[in-house]
């Protein structure tokens, strides 16, 4: 059940884009009822998959992906509209991939996944309220203005938290790998 939630989530996403750049009539309120459906599915998919205890290999990859993927296609369609500047998207973005490559990074090493902390569980609430605000309100509101620095604050504090935690991983001196061709400038030490 979680996994469908998330190939749902996924199906929303293009369906949200084009709610968000339509000029239908009511557009802004259909793109802000997939975004919640899709947000409800995020949390609605973890809180199944802890209760009864599933985990796949599937929902690990993909769960993870639909989030960005809906994230990051709400916030660019909200700098199309001119409803989030540009340079709040790209930190959020660029924050967003730097720390699942570096997620990614761990696991090749060998290192556990690093669970949520409360500073990313702080992010994505902001992130996704930030989002439900700016479709639901006009840009130029102070609440909107503070929601939307608390968001870039708390989402680099977050991503800055995940390198912090895995630190290691970004040192010289970690394991590298070997090449495994034979060379005549190769040695191998026992």
């Amino acid at each position: 059940m979680p996994n469908l939630l998330t190939v749902f989530r996924i199906f929303l996403v293009p369906v949200l884009i084009a709610a968000m750049l339509s000029s239908w009539e009511h557009g802004d309120l259909l793109a802000l009822l997939i975004f919640t459906v899709a947000s409800a599915t995020d949390a609605l998919d973890g809180w199944i998959a802890r209760r009864k205890d599933i985990t796949t290999n599937f929902g690990k990859l993909v769960d993870p992906l639909a989030d960005k993927l809906l994230v990051t296609a709400a916030l660019v369609s909200l700098v199309q509209l001119d409803r989030l500047e540009a340079w709040v998207a790209m930190v959020i973005i660029a924050r967003e991939f730097a720390v699942t490559g570096l997620r990614q990074l761990a696991m090749e090493q060998g290192g556990d996944v690093v669970a949520a902390s409360v500073w990313g569980k702080l992010k994505t609430i902001l992130q996704v309220l930030m989002i439900v605000l700016l479709l639901a309100i006009e840009p130029a509101n102070l609440l909107v203005d503070l929601v939307v620095y608390a968001t870039v604050v708390i989402t680099v504090l977050s991503g800055a938290d995940y390198f912090f935690k895995l630190r290691d991983v970004l040192r010289d001196d970690a394991p590298e790998e070997v090449d495994q061709r034979p060379s005549s400038h190769s040695r191998i030490d026992t």
